[in-house]
Protein backbone atom coordinates (compact mmCIF):
# COMPACT_ATOMS: atom_id res chain seq x y z
CA UNK A 1 0.00 0.00 0.00
CA UNK A 2 0.99 3.62 -0.15
CA UNK A 3 2.09 5.87 2.38
CA UNK A 4 -1.51 6.80 3.59
CA UNK A 5 -0.87 10.80 2.22
CA UNK A 6 -0.50 9.01 -1.38
CA UNK A 7 -3.82 7.09 -0.96
CA UNK A 8 -5.52 10.10 -0.02
CA UNK A 9 -4.03 12.67 -2.97
CA UNK A 10 -4.77 9.08 -5.21
CA UNK A 11 -8.60 8.75 -4.18
CA UNK A 12 -8.93 13.08 -4.93
CA UNK A 13 -7.79 12.54 -8.22
CA UNK A 14 -10.25 9.66 -8.87
CA UNK A 15 -12.75 12.27 -7.62
CA UNK A 16 -11.45 14.90 -9.80
CA UNK A 17 -11.65 12.73 -12.79
CA UNK A 18 -14.83 11.91 -12.64
CA UNK A 19 -15.89 15.67 -12.09
CA UNK A 20 -14.13 16.69 -15.06
CA UNK A 21 -15.97 13.87 -16.97
CA UNK A 22 -19.04 15.27 -15.65
CA UNK A 23 -17.95 18.89 -16.27
CA UNK A 24 -17.14 17.89 -19.73
CA UNK A 25 -20.52 16.06 -20.68
CA UNK A 26 -22.67 19.16 -19.22
CA UNK A 27 -20.23 21.44 -21.37
CA UNK A 28 -20.13 19.98 -24.43
CA UNK A 29 -22.53 17.07 -24.29
CA UNK A 30 -22.80 13.31 -24.12
CA UNK A 31 -21.77 12.60 -27.92
CA UNK A 32 -20.88 8.90 -29.31
CA UNK A 33 -17.81 8.93 -31.31
CA UNK A 34 -18.26 8.89 -34.96
CA UNK A 35 -15.41 6.48 -35.62
CA UNK A 36 -15.40 2.56 -36.04
CA UNK A 37 -14.59 0.05 -32.74
CA UNK A 38 -11.42 -0.81 -34.74
CA UNK A 39 -10.14 2.97 -35.14
CA UNK A 40 -10.80 3.65 -31.31
CA UNK A 41 -8.26 0.64 -30.87
CA UNK A 42 -6.15 1.53 -33.34
CA UNK A 43 -5.67 4.79 -31.56
CA UNK A 44 -5.89 3.17 -28.16
CA UNK A 45 -3.04 0.93 -29.79
CA UNK A 46 -0.77 4.37 -30.34
CA UNK A 47 -1.51 5.47 -26.79
CA UNK A 48 -0.09 2.05 -25.25
CA UNK A 49 2.61 2.68 -28.03
CA UNK A 50 3.95 5.82 -26.36
CA UNK A 51 4.20 4.84 -23.14
CA UNK A 52 6.91 2.16 -24.47
CA UNK A 53 9.31 5.15 -25.03
CA UNK A 54 9.23 6.65 -22.57
CA UNK A 55 12.36 8.81 -20.98
CA UNK A 56 13.62 7.95 -17.35
CA UNK A 57 14.17 11.19 -15.29
CA UNK A 58 15.59 12.53 -12.11
CA UNK A 59 13.50 11.10 -8.69
CA UNK A 60 11.76 8.15 -10.14
CA UNK A 61 9.85 10.47 -12.99
CA UNK A 62 9.44 9.72 -16.92
CA UNK A 63 8.27 11.34 -19.46
CA UNK A 64 6.78 10.34 -22.39
CA UNK A 65 5.38 11.29 -25.88
CA UNK A 66 1.90 10.90 -24.77
CA UNK A 67 1.29 14.33 -24.52
CA UNK A 68 1.17 14.47 -28.51
CA UNK A 69 -0.91 11.57 -28.74
CA UNK A 70 -3.30 12.87 -26.11
CA UNK A 71 -4.07 16.31 -27.91
CA UNK A 72 -4.83 14.61 -31.09
CA UNK A 73 -7.48 12.48 -29.47
CA UNK A 74 -8.91 15.19 -27.94
CA UNK A 75 -9.21 17.06 -31.61
CA UNK A 76 -10.51 13.88 -32.79
CA UNK A 77 -13.06 12.32 -30.31
CA UNK A 78 -15.96 14.11 -28.37
CA UNK A 79 -14.37 15.82 -25.13
CA UNK A 80 -15.20 12.98 -22.34
CA UNK A 81 -14.14 10.25 -25.00
CA UNK A 82 -10.45 11.32 -24.89
CA UNK A 83 -9.86 11.40 -20.91
CA UNK A 84 -11.56 7.77 -20.71
CA UNK A 85 -9.56 6.58 -23.65
CA UNK A 86 -6.40 7.38 -22.70
CA UNK A 87 -7.12 6.12 -19.20
CA UNK A 88 -8.12 2.80 -20.31
CA UNK A 89 -5.18 2.40 -22.63
CA UNK A 90 -2.13 3.78 -20.74
CA UNK A 91 0.01 0.62 -20.39
CA UNK A 92 3.12 1.26 -18.75
CA UNK A 93 5.89 -1.60 -19.81
CA UNK A 94 6.34 -2.10 -15.95
CA UNK A 95 3.47 -2.98 -14.91
CA UNK A 96 3.04 -6.24 -12.81
CA UNK A 97 6.75 -5.47 -11.87
CA UNK A 98 7.28 -4.76 -7.92
CA UNK A 99 8.89 -1.39 -9.19
CA UNK A 100 5.79 -0.64 -10.58
CA UNK A 101 2.81 -1.25 -8.29
CA UNK A 102 -0.69 -0.69 -8.62
CA UNK A 103 -1.30 2.90 -7.29
CA UNK A 104 1.38 4.10 -9.31
CA UNK A 105 -0.49 2.69 -12.47
CA UNK A 106 -3.37 4.09 -10.97
CA UNK A 107 -2.16 7.64 -10.64
CA UNK A 108 -0.36 7.50 -13.96
CA UNK A 109 -3.62 6.65 -15.67
CA UNK A 110 -5.81 8.92 -13.22
CA UNK A 111 -3.57 11.95 -13.91
CA UNK A 112 -2.58 12.04 -17.52
CA UNK A 113 -6.67 11.56 -18.19
CA UNK A 114 -7.21 14.88 -15.93
CA UNK A 115 -4.50 16.64 -18.31
CA UNK A 116 -6.59 15.30 -21.26
CA UNK A 117 -9.77 16.72 -20.07
CA UNK A 118 -8.05 19.98 -19.38
CA UNK A 119 -6.69 19.82 -22.18
CA UNK A 120 -9.77 19.52 -24.03
CA UNK A 121 -11.56 22.10 -22.05
CA UNK A 122 -9.18 24.74 -23.70
CA UNK A 123 -9.30 23.32 -27.29
CA UNK A 124 -13.11 23.44 -27.26
CA UNK A 125 -12.61 27.20 -25.60
CA UNK A 126 -11.06 28.36 -28.67
CA UNK A 127 -12.98 26.25 -31.00
CA UNK A 128 -16.20 28.09 -30.11
CA UNK A 129 -14.90 31.28 -29.89
CA UNK A 130 -12.84 31.61 -33.23
CA UNK A 131 -10.01 34.39 -33.08
CA UNK A 132 -9.29 36.33 -36.01
CA UNK A 133 -6.40 38.19 -37.43
CA UNK A 134 -7.82 39.78 -40.45
CA UNK A 135 -8.82 37.18 -42.66
CA UNK A 136 -6.04 34.70 -40.81
CA UNK A 137 -8.24 32.29 -38.02
CA UNK A 138 -5.80 31.77 -35.63
CA UNK A 139 -8.24 29.69 -33.90
CA UNK A 140 -6.30 26.28 -33.98
CA UNK A 141 -3.38 27.49 -33.51
CA UNK A 142 -3.46 28.84 -30.44
CA UNK A 143 -6.01 26.25 -29.52
CA UNK A 144 -3.21 23.54 -29.64
CA UNK A 145 -1.32 25.73 -27.88
CA UNK A 146 -3.45 26.55 -25.06
CA UNK A 147 -4.12 22.80 -25.09
CA UNK A 148 -0.65 21.53 -24.91
CA UNK A 149 0.25 24.52 -22.34
CA UNK A 150 -2.90 23.18 -20.14
CA UNK A 151 -2.18 19.78 -20.30
CA UNK A 152 1.62 20.50 -19.40
CA UNK A 153 1.28 22.65 -16.42
CA UNK A 154 -1.70 20.34 -15.11
CA UNK A 155 0.91 17.13 -15.81
CA UNK A 156 3.58 18.24 -14.20
CA UNK A 157 1.72 19.86 -11.13
CA UNK A 158 0.08 16.46 -10.40
CA UNK A 159 3.45 14.43 -10.80
CA UNK A 160 5.28 17.18 -8.94
CA UNK A 161 2.65 16.94 -5.90
CA UNK A 162 3.08 13.17 -5.09
CA UNK A 163 6.94 12.96 -5.69
CA UNK A 164 6.72 15.61 -2.74
CA UNK A 165 4.44 13.76 -0.49
CA UNK A 166 6.63 9.97 -1.26
CA UNK A 167 9.85 11.56 -1.11
CA UNK A 168 9.17 14.85 0.66
CA UNK A 169 11.48 17.01 -1.67
CA UNK A 170 10.99 20.58 -2.56
CA UNK A 171 8.27 20.93 -5.28
CA UNK A 172 10.73 24.16 -7.11
CA UNK A 173 13.41 21.88 -6.58
CA UNK A 174 11.40 18.78 -8.35
CA UNK A 175 10.52 21.26 -11.08
CA UNK A 176 13.93 21.97 -11.74
CA UNK A 177 15.26 18.45 -11.87
CA UNK A 178 12.72 17.11 -13.94
CA UNK A 179 10.57 19.94 -16.20
CA UNK A 180 11.90 22.93 -16.38
CA UNK A 181 14.05 21.92 -19.54
CA UNK A 182 11.08 20.43 -21.12
CA UNK A 183 8.97 23.12 -21.78
CA UNK A 184 10.17 24.32 -24.36
CA UNK A 185 9.60 20.56 -25.83
CA UNK A 186 6.15 20.52 -25.15
CA UNK A 187 5.00 23.47 -26.70
CA UNK A 188 7.24 22.90 -30.13
CA UNK A 189 5.68 19.42 -30.34
CA UNK A 190 1.95 20.32 -29.63
CA UNK A 191 1.69 21.05 -33.60
CA UNK A 192 2.77 17.60 -34.11
CA UNK A 193 -0.62 16.57 -32.73
CA UNK A 194 -2.74 18.77 -35.17
CA UNK A 195 -1.12 17.59 -37.58
CA UNK A 196 -1.73 13.54 -36.67
CA UNK A 197 -5.52 14.48 -36.05
CA UNK A 198 -5.58 16.37 -39.59
CA UNK A 199 -3.74 13.98 -41.32
CA UNK A 200 -6.28 11.05 -39.70
CA UNK A 201 -9.01 13.32 -41.32
CA UNK A 202 -7.84 13.83 -44.57
CA UNK A 203 -5.67 10.50 -45.64
CA UNK A 204 -2.71 10.98 -47.60
CA UNK A 205 -2.59 7.13 -47.88
CA UNK A 206 -4.46 4.17 -49.50
CA UNK A 207 -7.47 5.57 -48.17
CA UNK A 208 -6.70 5.72 -44.54
CA UNK A 209 -5.75 8.14 -42.67
CA UNK A 210 -4.03 5.72 -39.72
CA UNK A 211 -0.90 5.31 -42.42
CA UNK A 212 -0.07 9.01 -41.94
CA UNK A 213 -0.72 9.37 -38.49
CA UNK A 214 2.24 6.33 -38.31
CA UNK A 215 4.13 8.12 -41.14
CA UNK A 216 4.20 11.57 -38.80
CA UNK A 217 4.94 9.24 -35.60
CA UNK A 218 8.27 8.58 -36.89
CA UNK A 219 10.02 11.95 -36.44
CA UNK A 220 7.86 11.66 -32.99
CA UNK A 221 9.88 8.74 -32.15
CA UNK A 222 13.35 10.47 -32.91
CA UNK A 223 12.40 13.19 -31.19
CA UNK A 224 12.61 10.52 -27.67
CA UNK A 225 16.10 10.53 -28.42
CA UNK A 226 16.76 14.21 -27.68
CA UNK A 227 15.12 13.71 -24.43
CA UNK A 228 17.22 10.47 -23.76
CA UNK A 229 20.19 12.18 -24.87
CA UNK A 230 19.93 15.15 -22.22
CA UNK A 231 18.99 13.07 -19.32
CA UNK A 232 21.95 10.44 -19.93
CA UNK A 233 24.43 13.70 -20.61
CA UNK A 234 22.90 15.41 -17.25
CA UNK A 235 24.00 11.53 -15.24
CA UNK A 236 26.98 11.17 -17.12
CA UNK A 237 27.94 15.07 -15.86
CA UNK A 238 26.91 14.00 -12.16
CA UNK A 239 29.36 10.62 -12.56
CA UNK A 240 32.29 12.41 -13.85
CA UNK A 241 32.32 15.11 -11.19
CA UNK A 242 31.92 12.07 -8.71
CA UNK A 243 34.96 10.42 -10.20
CA UNK A 244 36.94 13.24 -9.88
CA UNK A 245 36.24 14.31 -6.65
CA UNK A 246 37.19 10.64 -5.53
CA UNK A 247 40.38 11.46 -7.08
CA UNK A 248 40.87 13.96 -5.33
CA UNK A 249 40.21 12.38 -1.82
CA UNK A 250 42.73 9.93 -2.68
CA UNK A 251 45.14 11.67 -3.30
CA UNK A 252 46.15 12.02 0.10
CA UNK A 253 44.97 9.14 2.65
CA UNK A 254 44.42 12.06 4.92
CA UNK A 255 41.58 13.41 2.95
CA UNK A 256 40.09 10.03 2.08
CA UNK A 257 35.94 10.38 2.10
CA UNK A 258 36.74 14.23 2.42
CA UNK A 259 34.11 15.71 0.24
CA UNK A 260 31.67 12.80 1.13
CA UNK A 261 31.57 14.03 5.08
CA UNK A 262 31.69 17.74 4.16
CA UNK A 263 28.48 16.65 2.24
CA UNK A 264 26.84 14.24 5.07
CA UNK A 265 27.45 17.35 7.79
CA UNK A 266 26.30 19.84 5.46
CA UNK A 267 23.25 18.18 4.41
CA UNK A 268 22.13 16.99 8.42
CA UNK A 269 22.70 20.94 8.96
CA UNK A 270 20.51 22.31 6.31
CA UNK A 271 17.59 20.18 7.04
CA UNK A 272 18.01 21.20 10.72
CA UNK A 273 18.14 24.85 9.78
CA UNK A 274 15.19 24.55 7.64
CA UNK A 275 13.15 22.24 10.74
CA UNK A 276 14.09 25.22 13.16
CA UNK A 277 14.48 28.66 10.70
CA UNK A 278 12.60 27.98 7.83
CA UNK A 279 10.09 30.20 8.22
CA UNK A 280 12.11 32.82 8.92
CA UNK A 281 13.95 32.61 5.26
CA UNK A 282 13.56 35.49 2.90
CA UNK A 283 10.87 34.84 0.08
CA UNK A 284 11.63 33.25 -2.60
CA UNK A 285 14.47 31.98 -0.60
CA UNK A 286 14.74 28.19 -1.59
CA UNK A 287 17.51 26.37 0.64
CA UNK A 288 17.59 22.90 -0.89
CA UNK A 289 19.41 19.96 1.16
CA UNK A 290 19.90 18.24 -1.53
CA UNK A 291 21.16 21.33 -3.27
CA UNK A 292 23.48 21.63 -0.75
CA UNK A 293 24.91 17.93 -0.63
CA UNK A 294 25.63 18.25 -4.20
CA UNK A 295 27.31 21.91 -4.20
CA UNK A 296 29.04 20.21 -0.52
CA UNK A 297 30.61 17.13 -2.95
CA UNK A 298 32.28 19.19 -5.50
CA UNK A 299 33.36 22.47 -2.87
CA UNK A 300 36.99 21.66 -3.46
CA UNK A 301 37.32 21.04 -7.26
CA UNK A 302 39.16 23.56 -7.71
CA UNK A 303 41.94 21.90 -6.11
CA UNK A 304 42.42 19.73 -9.06
CA UNK A 305 44.67 21.93 -10.69
CA UNK A 306 46.76 22.43 -7.86
CA UNK A 307 50.27 20.97 -7.37
CA UNK A 308 50.55 18.14 -4.81
CA UNK A 309 53.88 19.97 -3.71
CA UNK A 310 51.35 23.02 -2.46
CA UNK A 311 48.50 20.73 -1.31
CA UNK A 312 50.92 18.88 0.80
CA UNK A 313 53.07 20.93 1.99
CA UNK A 314 54.09 19.81 5.66
CA UNK A 315 54.86 23.44 6.13
CA UNK A 316 54.00 26.51 6.30
CA UNK A 317 53.07 28.14 3.02
CA UNK A 318 55.28 30.60 1.16
CA UNK A 319 53.10 34.17 0.42
CA UNK A 320 52.79 32.77 -3.08
CA UNK A 321 51.94 29.56 -2.30
CA UNK A 322 49.34 30.35 -0.22
CA UNK A 323 47.96 32.81 -2.83
CA UNK A 324 47.80 30.26 -5.12
CA UNK A 325 45.83 27.63 -2.83
CA UNK A 326 43.38 30.83 -2.19
CA UNK A 327 42.69 30.72 -5.82
CA UNK A 328 40.82 27.42 -6.12
CA UNK A 329 37.49 28.60 -5.07
CA UNK A 330 37.93 30.49 -8.16
CA UNK A 331 39.28 28.05 -10.57
CA UNK A 332 36.21 25.60 -9.23
CA UNK A 333 33.55 28.11 -9.76
CA UNK A 334 35.57 28.20 -13.89
CA UNK A 335 36.32 25.22 -13.79
CA UNK A 336 32.26 24.26 -13.70
CA UNK A 337 31.32 27.09 -15.81
CA UNK A 338 30.31 24.66 -18.85
CA UNK A 339 28.08 22.83 -16.80
CA UNK A 340 25.87 25.47 -15.60
CA UNK A 341 22.70 24.10 -17.44
CA UNK A 342 22.88 21.05 -14.84
CA UNK A 343 23.47 22.92 -11.56
CA UNK A 344 21.54 25.54 -9.52
CA UNK A 345 23.74 29.03 -8.27
CA UNK A 346 23.84 27.66 -5.39
CA UNK A 347 26.09 24.88 -6.17
CA UNK A 348 28.33 27.29 -7.89
CA UNK A 349 28.11 29.93 -4.62
CA UNK A 350 29.07 27.17 -2.25
CA UNK A 351 32.06 26.46 -4.35
CA UNK A 352 33.35 30.14 -4.38
CA UNK A 353 32.24 31.17 -1.44
CA UNK A 354 32.87 28.07 1.40
CA UNK A 355 35.84 29.88 2.43
CA UNK A 356 34.39 33.07 3.77
CA UNK A 357 34.52 33.81 6.89
CA UNK A 358 31.26 35.63 9.04
CA UNK A 359 33.99 38.26 10.03
CA UNK A 360 34.61 39.32 7.02
CA UNK A 361 38.16 38.03 6.86
CA UNK A 362 38.12 35.10 4.02
CA UNK A 363 38.39 34.63 0.66
CA UNK A 364 38.10 34.96 -2.23
CA UNK A 365 35.40 38.11 -1.74
CA UNK A 366 36.50 38.70 1.68
CA UNK A 367 31.86 38.78 2.56
CA UNK A 368 31.14 39.00 5.70
CA UNK A 369 28.00 37.87 7.83
CA UNK A 370 24.56 37.56 5.73
CA UNK A 371 26.55 38.78 2.79
CA UNK A 372 27.93 35.42 2.58
CA UNK A 373 25.28 32.80 0.42
CA UNK A 374 23.59 30.45 3.47
CA UNK A 375 24.42 27.20 1.73
CA UNK A 376 28.13 28.30 1.45
CA UNK A 377 28.32 28.98 5.33
CA UNK A 378 26.81 25.78 5.97
CA UNK A 379 29.40 24.10 3.84
CA UNK A 380 32.10 26.58 5.35
CA UNK A 381 31.47 24.87 8.71
CA UNK A 382 31.20 21.59 7.64
CA UNK A 383 34.29 21.72 5.99
CA UNK A 384 36.59 22.97 9.04
CA UNK A 385 34.63 20.27 11.05
CA UNK A 386 36.07 17.73 8.92
CA UNK A 387 39.41 19.03 8.04
CA UNK A 388 40.10 19.62 11.92
CA UNK A 389 38.86 15.78 12.85
CA UNK A 390 41.20 14.32 9.59
CA UNK A 391 44.33 16.56 9.95
CA UNK A 392 46.44 18.09 7.44
CA UNK A 393 50.23 17.07 6.86
CA UNK A 394 50.88 20.64 8.70
CA UNK A 395 48.44 19.95 11.99
CA UNK A 396 47.70 16.97 14.03
CA UNK A 397 43.95 15.54 14.02
CA UNK A 398 42.07 16.71 16.33
CA UNK A 399 39.24 14.42 18.56
CA UNK A 400 35.63 15.21 17.59
CA UNK A 401 35.29 17.11 21.04
CA UNK A 402 38.24 19.48 20.44
CA UNK A 403 37.26 20.20 17.17
CA UNK A 404 33.44 20.67 18.46
CA UNK A 405 34.63 23.38 21.07
CA UNK A 406 37.12 24.89 18.50
CA UNK A 407 34.03 25.82 16.16
CA UNK A 408 32.55 27.12 19.14
CA UNK A 409 35.20 29.54 20.13
CA UNK A 410 35.51 30.54 16.72
CA UNK A 411 31.42 31.06 16.92
CA UNK A 412 31.34 34.78 15.07
CA UNK A 413 34.23 35.04 14.13
CA UNK A 414 34.83 32.43 11.36
CA UNK A 415 31.11 31.01 11.67
CA UNK A 416 28.09 31.76 11.40
CA UNK A 417 26.16 31.82 15.71
CA UNK A 418 23.50 30.29 14.64
CA UNK A 419 24.63 27.37 12.52
CA UNK A 420 27.38 26.92 14.90
CA UNK A 421 24.40 26.32 17.76
CA UNK A 422 22.40 24.10 15.27
CA UNK A 423 26.00 21.72 15.00
CA UNK A 424 26.38 21.73 18.82
CA UNK A 425 22.94 20.24 18.61
CA UNK A 426 23.34 17.79 15.85
CA UNK A 427 26.94 16.85 17.48
CA UNK A 428 25.55 16.05 20.77
CA UNK A 429 22.89 13.51 18.68
CA UNK A 430 26.13 11.69 18.24
CA UNK A 431 25.54 11.39 13.82
CA UNK A 432 27.70 9.00 12.18
CA UNK A 433 30.07 11.87 10.64
CA UNK A 434 30.70 13.21 14.25
CA UNK A 435 33.70 10.63 14.26
CA UNK A 436 36.06 10.41 11.23
CA UNK A 437 36.94 6.77 11.68
CA UNK A 438 33.25 5.66 12.09
CA UNK A 439 31.94 7.70 9.38
CA UNK A 440 34.95 5.99 6.77
CA UNK A 441 34.19 2.20 8.51
CA UNK A 442 30.36 3.17 7.58
CA UNK A 443 31.08 4.25 3.98
CA UNK A 444 30.41 1.80 1.12
CA UNK A 445 32.15 4.34 -1.11
CA UNK A 446 34.83 2.12 -3.06
CA UNK A 447 37.85 4.03 -2.62
CA UNK A 448 41.53 3.67 -4.51
CA UNK A 449 43.34 3.99 -1.48
CA UNK A 450 42.99 1.46 0.88
CA UNK A 451 44.95 2.26 3.88
CA UNK A 452 46.12 5.62 5.41
CA UNK A 453 48.99 6.34 8.21
CA UNK A 454 47.78 8.47 11.48
CA UNK A 455 48.87 11.77 10.70
CA UNK A 456 52.06 13.29 12.21
CA UNK A 457 51.80 15.72 15.00
CA UNK A 458 53.31 18.90 13.94
CA UNK A 459 52.63 22.45 15.18
CA UNK A 460 49.67 24.45 13.43
CA UNK A 461 50.74 27.16 11.33
CA UNK A 462 48.97 30.25 10.51
CA UNK A 463 46.62 28.83 8.27
CA UNK A 464 42.48 28.99 8.63
CA UNK A 465 40.65 26.32 10.03
CA UNK A 466 39.36 25.00 7.09
CA UNK A 467 42.25 24.58 4.56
Amino acid sequence: MPPRPVLYYLLALLVGLLAMELLLVRLHGFAWPQKAWWEVLFWGGVVAWSQRIAVRLPLSASISQLFVIALALVLLFPSWFAPLLVFAFYLNPDLGKPSYPWFKDLFNRTQNALATGLAALVWRFFEENRLHLGNWDLSAGLGILGASLGFFLLNITLVSVVIYLATGSDLKKIWLENYRWLAASYLLLSPMALLLARGYENPLVAGWGGWTVLFFLIPLYYSRHYWDEAVRLREALDTSLQLLMNALDAKDPQTRLHSERVASIAKDLTQAYLRKYGDTLEKNKILDPDVVYKGARIHDIGKIGLPDAILFKPGPLSPEERALMESHPVRGVKLMEPAKVAFTRAVYEIIRHHHERWDGRGYPDRLSGHEIPLEARIVALADAYEAMTAGRPYRRAKTPEEALKEVQDFSGIQFDPRLVELFTELWHQNPIWRDREVFLSLSTSPQPSLEWPSPSPSAQDSRTLDE
